[in-house]
């Protein structure tokens, strides 16, 4: 086994209606609000709609970054760079799946850094400041939800990078299983894939010595394993969602 300082400070808030948990957490941040989502998905199953009331009942100024790109592009994350300088943004919210998470770190890095933020995602740098950021998830997949790293493209010069800092936790995360039910089924079963290679990635390693890291992966597949099935052939499960939901995160 190697040394390791192991620290996670984003606050995991799981389950049924959590989604009133943003009226506790979000004033804690400031008024000046940032939206960040995809496609619209989220406007299609309600969940956009219920965001925007409770952040309503807050009083705060909402502002918004809408058609996060799979994958998320340079370009998207720049023009929310500008957004959180030009309005003074205090907080941002990512409402969706692990391509809008991620291009949410990328801005809350960049929004406090003086250059460009491409030298943070191409390592040039290493980000030593970001502006806090939660997350309501809506997709089990890339475990962004719960770490500090982020896959950004440029298209540009068709780069693309991993990248991450000690400053990109989500502070917060929210995670209903019901706003996964809206996933189609092919989608679903790509993030159970996901899930799954991530944790091969931690299992396949020269390192000696690891018998409890080695059957946390096993628990984490064979969970997945068993329950992918059950949840295809009924994508309505609330308990079939919430074990892949957790799975993910976990992964």
């Amino acid at each position: 086994m190697e040394n390791f300082i192991y620290h996670n400070p984003t606050k995991l808030i799981f389950g049924k209606d959590q989604l009133q948990a943003l009226s506790e957490e979000l004033p804690k941040y400031g008024k000046n609000i940032l939206l960040v989502y995809g496609g619209g998905s989220i406007k299609k199953n309600g969940l956009y709609d219920q965001v925007l009331t409770l952040l309503k009942e807050l009083n705060v100024n909402i502002h918004e970054l809408a058609g996060v790109e799979p994958n998320p592009r340079l370009s998207t994350v720049r023009k929310g760079i500008e957004i959180c300088r030009n309005e003074n943004i205090d907080f941002m919210l990512a409402v969706g799946g692990g391509s809008v998470i991620d291009c949410t770190k990328a801005i809350a890095a960049g929004a406090e850094y003086e250059g460009d933020v491409w030298d943070i995602i191409n390592k040039k740098v290493t980000a030593t400041k970001a502006l806090p950021f939660g997350t309501v998830l809506t997709l089990a997949a890339t475990g962004s939800e719960m770490n500090p790293d982020s896959v950004i493209t440029n298209w540009e010069t068709n780069e693309k990078y991993v990248w991450g800092s000690a400053v990109t936790h989500p502070v917060f995360s929210i995670l209903d299983p019901v706003n996964t039910m809206s996933v189609p089924r092919d989608q679903t079963i790509y993030g159970m894939v996901d899930m799954m290679s991530h944790v091969f990635e931690q299992y396949f390693h020269n390192v000696k010595n690891t018998p409890l890291q080695d059957r946390m992966c096993y628990s984490v597949l064979q969970t997945v394993i068993e329950t992918a099935p059950k949840l295809l052939e009924d994508l309505q499960s609330y308990e079939h969602r919430e074990t892949i939901l957790y799975s993910g995160t976990i992964a």
